[in-house]
């Protein structure tokens, strides 16, 4: 069974404005937060979605609902499931944290001071086991915990009976894990130097029959 997935990065927050680490933490929508999720909401206004899936954190909730207000597809409005596993990685001590402060503090004792070059140097699984490395409690996700959370998102959708073949599915997604998500499965083809914009949509298809490591095709990114 193929399901249409329509992830869309939730609107900007306080911390995105202000370039900090956003994981697990909360902060609220700007008022151009609210008007990236109402021009998504637009954008997706006649796609008929069977199922809604969000992190449960406050930025994905009220994006989702925004979408979901505005949809005038006319089916039905589906239920809004909010779950830790669509979480953005964890940043466990540098949560909330300067953006350039943190990725020096993880990149530094490997030779690369920024984001970008810990990218370039050593890949971008070395962004989240460097970040714990550098976490005095050791918090933040290392790249298999990572990939262990995010991959129980896409069987719990996969294990939805209510969902038929060619269904459209709503995901509200984050930076971090579209760019994860598009390394990982579409790494050439695409330029992964952008970020994703808050209220861009990215569309993947999902092979609820595949493992993980092969069950998402990208359709398009960054819309």
């Amino acid at each position: 069974m193929i399901l249409h997935l329509f992830l869309v990065r939730h609107g900007q927050t306080e911390f995105n404005r202000y370039n900090r680490l956003q994981g697990w933490s909360n902060s609220p929508l700007t008022d151009k937060g609210m008007e990236d999720a109402r021009r998504a909401g637009f954008k997706l206004a006649h796609v008929p979605f069977a199922a809604a899936y969000c992190s449960d954190t406050t930025r994905a909730q009220i994006t989702a609902g925004t979408i979901l207000d505005l949809n005038e597809s006319g089916a039905p409005r589906p239920t809004l499931i909010a779950d830790m596993h669509f979480r953005e990685q964890h940043y466990g001590y540098y949560e909330g944290q300067d953006m350039n402060m943190a990725w020096w503090a993880a990149g530094a004792p490997h030779g690369a001071k920024t984001y970008n070059e810990i990218v370039e140097r050593y890949g971008l699984a070395a962004t989240r086991d460097f970040l714990k490395e550098a976490d005095p409690f050791h918090d933040a996700e290392s790249d298999d915990e990572y990939w262990r959370r995010i991959a129980g998102g896409y069987e719990l959708i996969a294990s939805n009976a209510a969902l038929t073949d060619g269904d459209n599915v709503l995901q509200i997604s984050h930076g971090n894990t579209l760019l994860s998500l598009m390394h990982r499965f579409a790494p050439e083809g695409y330029d992964l130097s952008e970020r994703p914009a808050n209220g861009s949509v990215t569309r993947m298809d999902l092979d609820t029959t595949a493992p993980f490591d092969s069950a998402i095709t990208v359709i398009a990114y960054n819309e």
